[in-house]
């Protein structure tokens, strides 16, 4: 059943992609053949249904994380995902968590009863949120906002210390109507600890705004030809 996808897949992701697919799903056919081969199908844990779903589905999303993060997949559901993923732009993780569930439901009608469903459900939601953190990271850099009267200051430590660069834009306080320079910055975690005790330093009346960036594109960072 993987073939006609990957073909389709090949079609609107490309050659690169269909090989490293093709690589992948026959990877997956022989590693679940040998585990079923040595291990049977007995359980690593009896009774214990719910625990089992949660540690697989952190193994499954790692697994896949990995693959994905080649611009690859294993196969199935994962090519469907993937193509989506290039028309809508929406995480990875999240496509495949809607994919796999419309076939957890045409199976519902298979197995008869709720109970196989809704372990999956389990399976899927864990292991599409492991994939995001895969390809995503954990650790998000940190966007500045920073309106401080020694902005002076904080520019050369950003551009000559942290070695970073940013943006300064022109703003007027509502307040006083006064000129107000704005420092735009992306950092990550440790450069970010490193800046605030400098601007607590040197001005504590700094006004200070940190967003998480989930995804940068351009110089320094993520290039913006991979998307």
């Amino acid at each position: 059943m993987d073939i006609p996808l990957t073909i389709i897949g090949i079609k609107i992701l490309g050659p690169r992609f269909g090989i490293k697919t093709i690589v992948g799903f026959l990877s997956t056919s022989i590693w679940v053949s040998l585990l079923e081969w040595l291990y049977g199908y007995e359980p690593l844990v009896e009774n214990d249904a719910l625990l089992s779903t949660i540690f697989g589905g952190v193994l499954i999303g790692v697994g896949l994380g990995l693959v994905f993060k080649s611009r690859a997949t294993s196969g199935g559901s994962d090519i469907v995902a993937m193509i989506f993923a290039k028309y809508t732009h929406l995480p990875l993780g999240q496509l495949l968590i809607i994919v796999d569930s419309f076939i957890v439901l045409i199976g519902l009608a298979a197995f008869g009863k709720w109970e196989i469903p809704l372990y999956s459900w389990i399976v899927i939601f864990i292991s599409g949120k492991i994939i995001d953190v895969v390809l995503q990271g954990i650790d998000y850099e940190k966007t500045l906002f920073i309106i401080s009267d020694k902005h002076e200051e904080i520019r050369q430590k950003i551009l000559v210390d942290i070695n970073r660069g940013g943006t300064i834009l022109k703003g007027h306080g509502m307040f006083k109507g006064d000129e107000k320079s704005i420092i735009f910055a992306v950092v990550s975690r440790r450069e970010l600890a490193i800046l605030k005790d400098f601007i607590h330093r040197i001005d504590p009346d700094a006004f200070l705004t940190v967003i998480n960036a989930h995804e940068i594109l351009g110089k320094g960072f993520k290039s913006i030809k991979e998307e």
